[in-house]
């Protein structure tokens, strides 16, 4: 009988000693997470207007000033350079995207070498582009539309559209489709007004965004972010995308013919 005072709790354990375990994990809990902060919204913002603001401020001066041999705008030719502007931005995203949520100097370096493979692809596409449209213009492609055009009559807006719109169907890409387009109807305009240039332009990048469809890598990445069958996204992306062109090519010929 005088030893039921001393009896512990079923389970074993002394009841101090449960309670003291319990404290020790709540205390210790809070330390054992290694939270990452956040960067500021000012700061990421930042990061992402600077380039934009240095290549519009040496815009704006090269409009404004027009004097090659003034400070200030050759300063701005330096800075709003797009290499310049957004090599600052990377080397301010490592300060304050980077080191704001407590990256140490091996953390940022492991992220801008894991970079350097999307970026690579990115120069490699834009290259074959390039490529591609310089031997298209060589073997004299370029000046047979323009001749074309011109025996048939052919809006160049239209034909511009419908030459990216083909090459975009062909290869998948928007880029290769906007360049080599650009190259094949660039005879076209040179006698057109500024406004008519423009006006060829978006032609151009409306008809990059046709369809797009299993060649696009854009194509995989919304099917992926979003958890859609390839049925899916045809019926959802690839069809936003072609109602996206076919509609600005639509409101793009009757602005032709008022400007």
């Amino acid at each position: 009988a005088g030893d039921g005072g001393a009896a512990a709790p079923q389970g074993g354990a002394p009841a101090g000693t449960a309670a003291g375990t319990a404290t020790a994990t709540r205390t210790a809990l809070p330390t054992a997470v290694d939270a990452e902060k956040t960067p500021r919204f000012g700061a990421v913002l930042t990061t992402i207007l600077l380039p934009v603001v240095l290549m519009l401020g040496k815009a704006l001066v090269d409009v404004v000033i027009d004097d090659p041999k003034a400070v200030l705008q050759r300063v701005l030719d330096f800075v709003g350079s797009p290499l310049i502007a957004l090599l600052a931005a990377v080397l301010l995203g490592m300060v304050t995207l980077g080191r704001a949520a407590g990256f140490d100097r091996q953390r940022i370096s492991d992220t801008v070498a894991a970079s350097l493979g999307p970026i690579a692809g990115i120069v490699f596409i834009v290259g074959a582009g390039g490529g591609f449209k310089q031997t298209l213009i060589d073997v004299g492609v370029g000046q047979a539309v323009s001749e074309w055009a011109t025996d048939w009559h052919v809006s160049a807006l239209l034909l511009g559209w419908l030459i990216a719109v083909l090459i975009r169907l062909a290869t998948g890409s928007a880029t290769v489709a906007t360049i080599t387009a650009a190259g094949i109807v660039g005879p076209l305009a040179a006698g057109m007004s500024t406004s008519h240039a423009a006006l060829l332009v978006l032609a151009i990048g409306a008809g990059s965004l046709f369809f797009s469809h299993v060649n696009d890598a854009g194509f995989w990445l919304v099917k992926e972010y979003f958890g859609m069958s390839v049925g899916q996204t045809v019926k959802s992306w690839s069809a936003m995308e072609t109602v996206i062109s076919v509609v600005a090519i639509a409101l793009i010929l009757p602005l032709s013919l008022i400007v």
